[in-house]
Protein backbone atom coordinates (compact mmCIF):
# COMPACT_ATOMS: atom_id res chain seq x y z
CA UNK A 1 0.00 0.00 0.00
CA UNK A 2 3.04 2.34 0.92
CA UNK A 3 4.91 1.49 -2.05
CA UNK A 4 1.51 2.48 -4.32
CA UNK A 5 1.11 5.43 -2.88
CA UNK A 6 4.84 6.71 -3.46
CA UNK A 7 4.56 5.77 -6.81
CA UNK A 8 1.45 7.72 -7.33
CA UNK A 9 3.03 10.88 -5.90
CA UNK A 10 6.04 12.00 -7.43
CA UNK A 11 8.31 14.19 -5.70
CA UNK A 12 6.18 13.50 -2.72
CA UNK A 13 3.37 15.74 -3.78
CA UNK A 14 0.16 14.93 -4.43
CA UNK A 15 0.29 14.82 -8.17
CA UNK A 16 -0.15 11.89 -10.48
CA UNK A 17 3.24 9.41 -12.07
CA UNK A 18 0.68 9.08 -14.90
CA UNK A 19 0.51 13.46 -15.68
CA UNK A 20 4.26 13.20 -14.81
CA UNK A 21 5.61 10.37 -17.57
CA UNK A 22 2.76 11.79 -20.25
CA UNK A 23 4.75 15.10 -19.72
CA UNK A 24 7.99 13.81 -19.68
CA UNK A 25 7.16 12.14 -23.50
CA UNK A 26 5.37 15.38 -24.47
CA UNK A 27 8.49 17.27 -23.15
CA UNK A 28 11.37 15.02 -24.48
CA UNK A 29 9.31 14.35 -28.01
CA UNK A 30 8.72 18.16 -28.40
CA UNK A 31 12.46 18.88 -27.14
CA UNK A 32 13.91 16.09 -29.69
CA UNK A 33 11.73 17.74 -32.91
CA UNK A 34 12.55 21.13 -32.12
CA UNK A 35 16.08 20.68 -31.84
CA UNK A 36 16.21 18.50 -35.19
CA UNK A 37 15.34 21.38 -37.06
CA UNK A 38 18.41 23.49 -35.97
CA UNK A 39 21.44 23.49 -37.74
CA UNK A 40 24.88 24.50 -36.34
CA UNK A 41 27.42 25.76 -38.15
CA UNK A 42 30.89 27.06 -37.24
CA UNK A 43 33.38 28.99 -39.55
CA UNK A 44 37.06 29.05 -38.84
CA UNK A 45 37.92 31.53 -35.97
CA UNK A 46 41.06 34.31 -36.57
CA UNK A 47 43.07 35.93 -33.68
CA UNK A 48 45.50 38.24 -35.12
CA UNK A 49 45.46 36.83 -38.70
CA UNK A 50 46.32 33.29 -37.41
CA UNK A 51 44.50 30.52 -36.88
CA UNK A 52 42.43 31.28 -33.57
CA UNK A 53 41.62 27.24 -32.21
CA UNK A 54 45.66 26.60 -32.95
CA UNK A 55 46.49 29.51 -30.34
CA UNK A 56 43.88 28.70 -27.84
CA UNK A 57 45.39 25.58 -28.05
CA UNK A 58 49.15 27.12 -26.24
CA UNK A 59 47.71 27.61 -22.96
CA UNK A 60 45.91 24.04 -22.49
CA UNK A 61 48.95 21.90 -23.62
CA UNK A 62 51.16 23.39 -21.05
CA UNK A 63 48.65 22.96 -18.73
CA UNK A 64 48.79 19.28 -19.53
CA UNK A 65 52.75 19.45 -19.28
CA UNK A 66 52.87 20.34 -16.05
CA UNK A 67 50.16 18.55 -14.69
CA UNK A 68 51.69 15.38 -15.95
CA UNK A 69 54.87 16.49 -14.41
CA UNK A 70 52.90 17.83 -11.14
CA UNK A 71 49.22 16.91 -10.56
CA UNK A 72 48.86 19.05 -7.66
CA UNK A 73 50.70 22.46 -9.45
CA UNK A 74 48.59 24.75 -9.15
CA UNK A 75 49.90 26.74 -12.57
CA UNK A 76 49.16 23.72 -14.53
CA UNK A 77 45.68 23.80 -13.53
CA UNK A 78 45.57 27.42 -14.03
CA UNK A 79 46.70 26.94 -17.84
CA UNK A 80 44.48 23.95 -18.44
CA UNK A 81 41.90 25.19 -17.35
CA UNK A 82 42.26 28.63 -18.41
CA UNK A 83 42.84 26.95 -21.77
CA UNK A 84 39.31 25.17 -22.16
CA UNK A 85 37.64 28.27 -21.00
CA UNK A 86 38.86 29.90 -24.20
CA UNK A 87 38.37 26.90 -26.47
CA UNK A 88 35.02 26.54 -25.19
CA UNK A 89 34.52 30.55 -25.87
CA UNK A 90 35.70 30.69 -28.92
CA UNK A 91 34.04 27.52 -30.58
CA UNK A 92 30.54 28.95 -29.51
CA UNK A 93 31.71 32.23 -30.30
CA UNK A 94 32.35 31.54 -33.67
CA UNK A 95 29.03 29.48 -34.12
CA UNK A 96 25.77 30.08 -36.32
CA UNK A 97 22.23 28.60 -35.15
CA UNK A 98 19.52 28.34 -37.99
CA UNK A 99 16.12 26.67 -37.57
CA UNK A 100 15.62 25.09 -40.95
CA UNK A 101 12.32 26.04 -43.00
CA UNK A 102 9.11 24.05 -41.63
CA UNK A 103 5.75 24.73 -41.54
CA UNK A 104 3.85 26.72 -38.98
CA UNK A 105 1.96 23.29 -37.66
CA UNK A 106 5.08 21.43 -37.73
CA UNK A 107 6.69 24.43 -35.27
CA UNK A 108 3.37 24.89 -33.69
CA UNK A 109 2.97 21.14 -33.03
CA UNK A 110 6.66 21.02 -31.41
CA UNK A 111 6.46 23.94 -29.20
CA UNK A 112 3.19 23.07 -27.99
CA UNK A 113 4.69 19.68 -26.96
CA UNK A 114 7.60 20.80 -25.20
CA UNK A 115 5.94 23.57 -23.41
CA UNK A 116 2.59 21.63 -22.62
CA UNK A 117 5.10 18.42 -21.56
CA UNK A 118 6.60 20.70 -19.17
CA UNK A 119 3.93 22.27 -17.60
CA UNK A 120 2.35 18.56 -16.94
CA UNK A 121 5.88 18.12 -15.14
CA UNK A 122 5.70 21.20 -13.26
CA UNK A 123 1.57 20.69 -12.09
CA UNK A 124 2.63 16.59 -11.23
CA UNK A 125 5.00 17.81 -9.11
CA UNK A 126 3.13 20.65 -7.55
CA UNK A 127 1.40 19.94 -4.15
CA UNK A 128 -2.62 20.72 -4.92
Amino acid sequence: MIERERLSRPGGTSGGLGQFLLGLVMAVGGGYLFLDRVTVVSAPWRLWGMNGFGISLIPFLFGVFFLFLNGRSIVGWLLTIAGLVIIAFGVLSNMDIFFRPTSLFQTLLMLVLLVGGLALIVRSLRAL
